[in-house]
């Protein structure tokens, strides 16, 4: 015992003479909590020295015993924290030099979870009587805080205890604070005493005024801030604590008034979401006295404001206001502060709605509309008051350009009512139900392709009102006819598109009236032979996949779609293979956008065999020698998303997975309508007719882009015959699609032995015709590898590695090294119809910058080794592994990669050009210090390519020159004359593009 306590003593006095701080502190902790000694023994060790005559050294004991309990405050005793608070507080009268360590120690203290019941108003009493809070430092002023915010999280109903008092304290040690880290403390506590039900009692003034003096936040942090404290923190911080109580409108409504006249643009904005904020908190009596001057505030800044997020954020206040006013329950002597408002809205912007010619129509409406979407009382007495003037001024008015204004403001008012509980707001336009489709139907019949633009979007949002188009049923019925007279006879590309984004969304709602009105008379249209351009039967045909939406429809006018192939197969349609294409692409849209019931799964899963019966006579009949579009690759590339969409997403994807594979393995049409084919059919043979194996494509769609967890029937068997197909057939999509079937049935299947064993056959044979100078079937094996490649990539799979480092060894191969560079483009950038999260593919995160992490080395490695006229291809496939990779990796990897990226500047090849400068440019807007020490080479390089014949090289090299003006002006000044001289020439360049991006950049040189 006598031991430890001379180790103890010995241990203090090392400490306050300043010998061993850290130290002294360690080992006093760690002696404490094995329980050598207790804190009490620690103050009487320090005894001498807490009544030394000498402030430093009474502050020195005072230290250690802080930063020793703020390591063992958990081990401490109810009986021990009570002495330690009592000695703190009498410490706090001591010395101003002793005080930062007592306000250490008592936050150590108030963390104690066996701190006694009325501690923690002792030592707020002690804290908020003895010091000032404001002359001590920062890191003391942030202790105080954190006090502050412990204590009302542990001793919440101590300190409400005090009342008003905690308040009064807390303004008084607030007052005057300036650092942006002690302030969001500050507003934490203003927050939680004003949200959590603190007496604010007579100090609510106090509390408002010593937090809104920092109204609005006026904060830009400094550059490389550590703490990354930013002004919407603050800002965010402060209004929560301004607009959480109503008792602070009387005095925060007219602050805001008076910032809204401010010159500062983030000032009016932060006012206006502060305004915002507060409406959604307070209750009409709060807000009445103030309405007047909010209105005229908000008025100017909506009426008069060149910002657009001003303007927004006037209308949201608007909107937020009204809101508030119409939530107020009315008491039979009080006024209706809803009606004093709308008041005052209307008489100052009713009038400007007569006269569309002027600019205040939209401010005036867009203030109006904000009102009328706030509430059912606000919506009926604005639509009670505007929607009569305007039916009457677009019925009186003869210009299009008026009539068109005033319909589009009109919209405006019956857009809003989509967003409203349907029930109460029917009444709000029945009442002009009749006006209005009439004003509708009237725009439909005029010339005009703006008035008929908008006045389609009137009728979407008609359609969108419970009872305004389907009562009467032939209101639709008549909406349905025009949009079917417009899809025939309007050639405007805006109108078509507009009418067919309408009819899509009407569609939706009242299928029944395209279901009799509009699919029969598209079908008349589509099928009359040849009466019609080409332009309206493609119109119909979109018409057709815009609205086919819900499964009725979708099972009328597929059937139209498929007819339409079926025609142009046999035909007995004079329909071009543009058409035929189009068809293809809007079935594709059908099953994209069609719901996933059953009834639509069964509508494309009948699609699907007729599609393939379709594909399947062509290829029969082409062999021998009828010659039908759909045998077309541009026409079977269409097909192929239509079928792997609804395998992906739609239901009885397996049966139809199943069928498509007996099909090609087997031969088996009993599936296919119209059932006339030969018994033996082999499409996966290389033999047979490169129409029927450039079916294969079909069959990727189908087997590729199931999920995961639905079987492939026969894989074994159908990986050997595409791996035969992919390396002996000699047609390019035929092999081309086997290779991409079976790298998606690989990067699919389940990890183990089968797969190790079947991918180091296919790299035997992939070698074996790659090895073989000889070999006809080079560039088949090559295309599979490269597949085979990305599927194993994708999934991380561990014999990827083997294949990639086979593509790295044909770089240098003379006939493959092109091929070979250009498929690195493949690898990195994700595949539209096989291998990707779409089709379920096995994707990991990441792939690309781990196959850059991996590789990089070998390339630059394989690079150095290569001869001259090799080089290019490494450099051509690091352009576009790099210009794949995220920019943060760009920025990482770019100094050791930057000799190749400026060599491949030289390369001949204009594709590597384009791929190097367009990674370059993106990094030269936050250039590293690695580019900036190459900067004489990378102007003279770039500014060399800004006159190559290439316009896309031009065009990145100049918008690259660009980027290089923004590096620091001294390093760049030297290159400045040089860079306006070779400048010239781009800018009179014959290609109007070259010519801007060169003004562009001449003038930020």
């Amino acid at each position: 015992m006598a031991a430890d306590s001379a180790l103890l003593l010995g241990l203090v006095e090392e400490f306050v003479l300043g010998q061993q701080d850290r130290k002294a502190v360690d080992t006093a902790t760690g002696k404490l909590k094995a329980g050598q000694f207790t804190i009490l023994q620690l103050v009487e060790a320090l005894g001498l020295h807490l009544t030394s005559s000498q402030p430093q050294t009474r502050g020195r004991g005072v230290q250690l015993l802080s930063n020793v309990l703020q390591e063992c405050y958990g081990d401490l005793t109810e009986r021990e924290v009570e002495v330690l608070i009592v000695f703190y507080e009498n410490r706090l009268k001591d010395h101003y030099v002793i005080t930062p360590h007592v306000i250490q120690g008592l936050k150590a203290l108030t963390k104690c979870s066996v701190l006694p019941p009325g501690s923690a108003v002792s030592i707020l009493k002690s804290l908020f009587q003895d010091i000032h809070v404001q002359s001590l430092m920062l890191a003391e002023r942030s202790c105080v805080y954190n006090i502050l915010i412990q204590l009302m999280e542990s001793r919440e109903s101590e300190l409400k205890g005090l009342g008003a008092d905690f308040v009064f304290g807390f303004v008084q040690s607030v007052d005057g604070e300036r650092d942006p880290r002690n302030l969001l403390l500050a507003f934490h506590i203003a927050r939680k005493i004003v949200h959590e039900g603190y007496d604010l009692g007579k100090f609510t003034e106090e509390l408002f005024e010593v937090t809104s003096c920092y109204f609005p936040i006026d904060f830009s942090p400094p550059a490389n801030d550590p703490h990354g404290i930013t002004q919407e923190e603050l800002v965010l911080a402060l209004r929560v604590v301004l607009t959480g109580t109503p008792r602070f409108a009387e005095f925060l409504l007219p602050l805001i008034i008076e910032k809204l006249d401010s010159d500062v643009q983030s000032a009016k904005l932060d006012s206006l979401q502060t305004l915002t904020a507060c409406a959604s908190v307070y209750e009409q009596k709060d807000l009445a006295q103030f309405l007047p001057g909010l209105w005229a505030s908000l008025r100017r800044e909506v009426f008069q404001t060149a910002s657009e997020r001003v303007e927004s954020a006037g209308l949201a206040a608007v909107g937020t206001l009204t809101a508030c006013l119409s939530r107020s329950v009315l008491n039979s002597d009080s006024e209706d502060s809803l009606n004093v408002f709308l008041e005052l809205v209307l008489k100052d912007c009713q009038h400007h709605l007569c006269e569309p010619d002027l600019k205040l129509v939209w401010p005036s409406a867009k203030l109006l509309q904000a009102t009328s979407t706030a509430s059912y009382r606000a919506s009926h007495r604005v639509a009670a008051a505007v929607l009569p003037s305007l039916i009457e001024q677009y019925n009186s008015r003869t210009q299009c350009a008026q009539r068109r204004t005033l319909l589009e403001v009109l919209q405006g008012f019956v857009h809003p009512v989509t967003s409203s509980e349907e029930g109460k707001y029917e009444s709000v336009l029945l009442d002009f139900r009749q006006s209005l489709c009439s004003i509708v139907f009237s725009a439909l019949s005029e010339s005009n392709a703006d008035l008929q633009i908008t006045s389609m979007r009137v009728l979407t949002a008609l359609g969108q009102q419970t009872d305004l188009l389907s009562s009467p049923q032939s209101d639709v019925e008549l909406a349905v006819d025009h949009l079917t007279r417009l899809i025939l006879e309007e050639g405007d590309p805006k109108v078509s598109l507009a009418v067919v984004e309408c009819a899509g969304s009407l569609a939706r709602l009242h299928p029944a009236a395209f279901i009799s009105k509009m699919v029969p008379r598209l079908k008349e249209e589509i099928f009359s032979g040849g009466l019609r351009s080409k332009a309206v039967r493609q119109r119909c045909v979109a018409a057709l996949a815009a609205v086919s939406s819900r499964p009725s429809l979708v099972q009328e006018s597929t059937p139209v779609l498929l007819q339409v192939l079926t025609s142009a197969h046999t035909g007995t349609g004079a329909f071009s293979l543009e058409e035929v294409i189009s068809v293809c692409h809007s079935l594709q849209k059908i099953a994209e956008q069609a719901q996933d019931t059953e009834e639509t799964g069964g509508v494309f899963h009948d699609v699907i065999p007729r599609l393939l019966g379709l594909a399947l006579q062509a290829a029969l009949q082409g062999s021998s020698g009828h010659c039908s579009p759909i045998l077309e690759e541009t026409v079977l590339s269409a097909m192929v998303p239509i079928i792997s969409t609804t395998c992906a997403r739609l239901q009885l994807a397996g049966q139809t997975a199943s069928r498509a594979v007996s099909l090609f393995l087997d031969g088996d049409v009993s599936f296919l309508p119209e059932n006339a084919f030969p018994a033996q059919i082999q499409l996966l043979k290389a033999g047979d007719s490169r129409s029927q194996s450039q079916m294969v494509c079909l069959l990727m769609g189908c087997v590729c882009w199931l999920p995961r967890t639905v079987e492939v029937p026969q894989m074994d068997r159908l990986l050997l015959e595409l791996l035969e197909l992919s390396c002996t057939c000699d047609h390019p999509l035929s092999y081309t699609s086997a290779a991409k079937c079976y790298a998606g049935l690989v990067n699919k299947s389940p990890a183990g032995e089968a797969l190790d064993s079947l991918i180091d056959r296919t790299l035997k044979r992939i070698s074996t015709e790659l090895d073989s100078a000889s070999s006809p079937v080079r560039t088949q094996a090559f295309t599979l590898l490269l597949w085979v490649s990305k599927a194993l990539l994708l999934r991380y799979h561990p014999l990827s590695t083997a294949l990639t480092d086979k593509l790295f060894s044909l770089l240098s191969d003379p006939e493959l090294g092109w091929l070979a560079a250009d498929g690195f483009s493949l690898l990195m950038s994700d595949s539209p119809d096989v291998l990707n999260r779409g089709s379920h593919a096995d994707v990991r995160m990441m792939y690309r910058q781990r196959f850059f992490t991996e590789n990089s080395a070998k390339l630059v490695e394989g690079f150095n080794a290569a001869v001259q006229e090799k080089k290019s291809g490494y450099l051509k496939a690091l352009s576009h592994i790099v210009n794949n990779l995220p920019r943060q990796v760009q920025l990482t990897e770019l100094p050791a990669l930057l000799p190749l990226l400026l060599e491949a500047l030289l390369c001949p090849d204009q594709g590597v050009q384009v791929s190097t400068l367009s990674c370059l440019q993106p990094v030269l807007l936050d250039p590293p210090s690695a580019l900036i020490t190459q900067l004489e080479v990378l102007v003279g390089r770039t500014l060399a390519l800004t006159t190559s014949p290439t316009m896309k090289v031009r065009i990145a090299s100049l918008r690259c020159i660009h980027a290089l003006s923004r590096f620091p002006e001294h390093e760049i000044m030297p290159f400045r004359a040089r860079v306006l001289r070779a400048l010239a020439a781009p800018l009179d360049d014959h290609k109007r593009v070259v010519r801007s991006e060169a003004a562009v950049a001449r003038n930020e040189w």
